[in-house]
């Protein structure tokens, strides 16, 4: 494991009081693995989960702001995590991945033209001399509303996906695998975002967010 991944970066500014405000509970844990897990339930639970504010700059993606937040898309809840958890000495970093969503909402795939949303974030933890995958994305009151399990995560075991709601539904799948990252790949998400919905990318194109 290289330590690149507790570095500080611009993005994952871990010294920020705002970050260092999400761990102080954590912090006072003994075990790794408890660390792991409060930080985890403290992002999934404590900003909603919002497909619909996508970031277009460098500022939008930085922790601390995201932490100001209190909803966030799924990328800059894995941000805010791997702050948290670098913060903590604990190795993380982003896995960017292409879903389907098999549940979409009608507003979404208006939108977009189609149910599959890329990039997706995830995170990364090293823990026990292994890369463990997590999704802190769907809040627990989301997963509520759509009828599925919550994914929990103590860095043992991957945490991604909701395959199938409580009624045996296809939910989510995912399609690809875009890879890990040591920091923000600003330009890469664009190109992603931009590949996937060209159109749309055009419509807002300059802007500081994209938000529908």
């Amino acid at each position: 494991m290289n330590t690149k991944y507790l570095e500080e970066t611009y993005y994952y500014n871990h010294s920020s009081p705002q970050i260092q405000d999400l761990i102080a509970e954590a912090r006072q844990l003994k075990s790794t693995k408890e660390k792991i897990k409060h930080l985890y339930l403290k992002v999934r639970d404590g900003w909603r989960y919002s497909p619909y504010e996508i970031g277009l700059t460098e500022e939008h993606f930085k922790a601390s702001r995201i932490a100001q937040k209190e909803q966030a898309h799924c990328i800059d809840k894995a941000i805010l995590l791997i702050a948290g958890l670098r913060a903590l000495n604990i190795p993380a970093r982003l896995r960017l991945a292409k879903v389907s969503n098999h549940i979409a909402t009608e507003r979404l795939e208006a939108k977009l033209g189609t149910n599959e949303l890329a990039p997706h974030g995830l995170v990364d933890v090293f823990h026990n001399n292994t890369w463990k995958k997590c999704s802190p994305a769907f809040n627990k009151e989301l997963c509520a509303i759509y009828n599925v399990d919550v994914l929990d995560f103590d860095g043992t075991e991957d945490s991604i996906l909701q395959e199938y709601n409580k009624d045996s539904h296809k939910f989510m799948t995912y399609l690809k695998d875009y890879g890990h990252f040591e920091d923000v790949p600003l330009d890469y998400i664009k190109s992603i975002f931009k590949n996937n919905y060209p159109d749309l990318y055009k419509t807002y194109l300059g802007s500081k967010e994209i938000q529908f």
